[in-house]
């Protein structure tokens, strides 16, 4: 195995990692497996700032456990047990996390997925076993060795067992009979963003993952409801890796340098907002902004602290672009405010929550679908993003305690407005552009507030300016600025054949 190029901080984390797993029976240097070893679960966590290098390890680390054998669980599909198999999962809270790890070549899902298992159908399960090497090519009545060959070239790009299915022409209904809760535990869990998890997720994920090893930013905003701490901050000494900056990977930053200055305890808010004016005026990844641009706002939401602020960010966007009360715009952004189906409709539950649908997804609204109430969706950072869905919209107004509701289903997936999102509900995204509302950062710093022993305005600020892949937008007025066109769609791209699952059949 080729060791990648590490920090000493680094080196010393992959060490430990690695006796980790050798003590579990995954030995990364001689690239052997041995049978699962009974006994105590292992936890172990490696906590860094940004750019401290935990994503590099993590990507690292998935490439070295694969290459000793061990199977990657993709929530797709998993195969046949075997007694001496070994498996390991990749996964992150969210889709839109998961999403920007599988951007960087970390084959990342969900959590909620995984907790799910699909049934499939014998037929087709035979296709999906060759596929992952565990069955010989299969010959299927109805389906040529060209589609075949569609779905091999489909897989080997993708890795995905339904986007391979359909690119040979099969819909999700042909070879999926239902889903699963998952009752049986799997091997080995690399969890990204767990500064996200709550005690339940954590507890859960214990019990399914023997061995588990998470990665964490300590600079994050905790869980509502942990008091400033997270789930890592529990772990004796030893089981905690902890990485310093690497400048030679983070230095060419102003977005990081500007989120490492937060360390400093003399720094009050009037201090930063000179260092991002500076930061400005030398670099154009920094953009000290007097309004908020409405065309960033459809795809990358501009990030508050207070929910007032939002809903009148959300009714100035609608306006900006003309969108009437009674309807949605193709091409507007929404936020999955959760699923309100009965229980006797578990099994459309699951099979929109398998697709991405959960609590907290990034959708945009594409069009109203074939029956009243229905919406035709594209699901950011999902594998096959576009859906169709029984959908009640909620468009919230100033000064109103109980939002609009320009059109509902009896039943379905419930949606807020997503031009504008709270800095908490923003953990575990990244945009390639990030609009930063200052006067609401101003406005937690005069309050005085503090998180664990740190300001909160510092808090929401880390958080909030690490969301920039590329460009920070650091917005100090309460201006709009008018759209330069219509809002569209065509920038929407779907990377793989369509898998239609619908919350209620259309008919």
């Amino acid at each position: 195995m080729t060791l990648p190029m590490l920090s000493p901080d680094q080196a010393d984390a992959w060490d430990s990692l690695s006796a980790l797993l050798s003590e579990a029976g995954v030995d990364l240097l001689s690239e052997e497996i041995a049978p699962p070893k009974p006994g105590k679960g292992r936890v172990m966590a490696v906590i860094g700032k940004a750019g401290s290098g935990k994503t590099m390890i993590l990507a690292e680390l998935t490439k070295a456990i694969r290459a000793a054998g061990v199977d990657l669980i993709s929530g797709d599909y998993e195969g046949r047990k075997r007694k001496d198999r070994r498996t390991v999962a990749v996964l992150a809270p969210t889709n839109k996390a998961a999403f920007v790890l599988r951007m960087r070549g970390v084959p990342a899902t969900t959590i909620h997925r995984i907790l799910y298992t699909p049934m499939y159908d014998p037929e087709y399960e035979r296709i999906a076993d060759w596929l992952t090497g565990a069955g010989e090519r299969p010959s299927i009545e109805g389906l040529s060795d060209a589609a075949l060959d569609r779905a091999r070239a489909f897989y080997d790009l993708h890795a995905s067992i339904p986007g391979a299915l359909a690119a040979a022409g099969l819909r999700g209904s042909d070879f999926i009979r239902g889903w699963k809760r998952r009752e049986d535990g799997l091997d080995i869990g690399l969890i990204d963003e767990s500064s996200m998890l709550d005690e339940r997720q954590f507890e859960d994920l214990r019990e399914i993952f023997p061995v588990l090893i998470l990665f964490g930013d300590p600079a994050q905003l905790a869980p509502v409801g942990l008091s400033g701490e997270m789930v890592f901050d529990r772990l004796a000494a030893p089981q905690k890796l902890v990485l310093s900056r690497v400048h030679r990977q983070a230095g060419d930053s102003p977005i990081l340098d500007l989120a490492h200055a937060l360390g400093d305890d003399a720094l009050d808010f009037a201090g930063f907002e000179r260092m991002v004016r500076q930061a400005a005026e030398a670099d154009p990844r920094v953009i000290w902004a007097e309004r908020v641009e409405s065309d960033l706002m459809a795809r990358s939401p501009v990030l508050v602290w207070r929910n007032a602020t939002r809903i009148r960010l959300i009714t100035a966007f609608r306006a900006a672009f003309g969108a009437p009360a009674d309807q949605l715009l193709p091409g507007e952004p929404l936020i999955c405010d959760g699923l309100e189906l009965p229980l006797k409709h578990r099994n459309k539950r699951i099979d929109l929550e398998a697709r991405g649908l959960i609590k907290g997804a990034q959708v945009v609204y594409l069009g109203p679908g074939k029956k009243p109430g229905f919406s035709r969706l594209h699901v950011i950072g999902a594998e096959e993003p576009r859906l169709s869905a029984a959908s009640i919209v909620k468009i919230e107004t100033p000064d109103e305690e109980e939002p609009f509701i320009p059109f509902a289903a009896n039943m379905g997936a419930s949606f807020l407005h997503g031009a504008a999102v709270t800095i908490h509900k923003a953990q575990g995204s990244q945009w390639p552009d990030v609009q930063v509302f200052a006067p609401d950062i101003s406005a937690a710093a005069w309050s005085g507030r503090s998180e664990s022993g740190i300001a909160l305005w510092k808090r929401l600020t880390y958080v909030a300016i690490t969301r920039a892949q590329e460009r920070l937008h650091w917005v100090t007025r309460p201006r709009l600025a008018r759209p330069a066109g219509p809002l569209a769609i065509d920038d929407l791209t779907v990377p793989s054949p369509v898998l239609r699952l619908d919350a209620q059949a259309e008919g």
